[in-house]
C-alpha cells in the first residue's frame, strides 16, 4: 500500500537564492541518503521562494514537464521524488514556492498545491510547533546538527540533533523534537518567536 507523504512547511518566510540550496541539501547528513534511501525524507516538503529564484531554476534545464503554475526538474533527487516550483495567486497576490513531490503517485503536484494554498491563506501568521522545529533545521549551520550515533541510545539513532546552550555546562547536542519551548525560541530568529502558535492541519 503507498503511504502518502505529509506535506509539510520547512521554513518561514521567502527564501533566497542561499537559504534555498542549503534547503536542498538539508538531509545530506543522514545516513539514509548514502543509502539511496531517503526519498521519504524529502517528498511533502516546501517552501517560500522569490519569484527571480524560480525563474533561475527554470532557466537551468528544460523542465521534466509544465502543467500551468508549475513545473518539475528534470533532475530528480532520489528515486521518484524531484523538485516541483509553483507560481500561485493567494489572496490576489502572486507568490512562488518549492516542494518535493513523489512522481510515482500522479496526484502529488495538485495535493501539494492545495496544501501551500490552504496554509499560506490563513489570515493570521502562526507556526506550528512542528514548523519551528523545521525551520530551526533548516536555518541551523551544518557544525551545529546532525543525527544521534553510535552514543545514544539505540532507540533514538538516527534522529535528527541540534547543539544547545547548557548554562554553566556549555553546550550540548539534543534531539531537536525534545526541543524546550524556551530552546525553541532561544534558536529562531526574533521575528518568529513570538508568533502565535497555530493549529497542526
Amino acid at each position: 500500500m503507498h503511504i502518502l507523504p505529509t506535506i509539510r512547511k520547512i521554513f518561514e518566510g521567502v527564501a533566497t537564492r542561499h537559504e534555498m540550496h542549503r534547503m536542498f541539501n538539508r538531509h545530506r547528513g543522514n545516513p539514509a541518503m548514502a543509502e539511496g534511501e531517503a526519498g521519504h525524507f524529502f517528498a511533502g516538503e516546501w517552501f517560500e521562494i522569490a519569484e527571480s529564484e524560480h525563474d533561475y531554476t527554470f532557466e537551468i534545464l528544460p523542465p521534466l514537464w509544465m502543467r500551468g503554475d508549475m513545473f518539475a526538474m528534470r533532475e530528480f533527487m532520489t528515486a521518484s521524488v524531484t523538485s516541483v516550483f509553483l507560481s500561485l495567486s493567494i489572496d490576489g497576490q502572486m507568490r512562488w514556492f518549492h516542494g518535493y513531490c513523489d512522481l510515482s503517485d500522479r496526484a502529488s503536484p495538485e495535493r501539494m498545491k492545495a496544501a501551500i494554498i490552504e496554509r499560506e491563506s490563513r489570515p493570521v501568521r502562526a507556526m506550528t510547533r512542528e514548523e519551528r522545529l523545521e525551520h530551526i533545521w533548516s536555518s541551523t549551520h551544518d557544525d551545529y546538527r546532525g543525527y544521534a550515533g553510535e552514543r545514544w541510545p539505540a532507540a533514538v539513532r538516527g534522529r535528527r540533533t541540534v547543539l544547545v546552550y547548557a548554562g554553566q555546562h556549555g553546550t550540548a547536542l539534543k534531539l531537536l523534537d525534545d526541543l524546550t519551548e524556551m530552546e525553541i525560541a532561544a534558536k529562531l530568529p526574533v521575528q518568529l518567536r513570538h508568533l502565535p502558535e497555530a493549529v497542526a492541519a
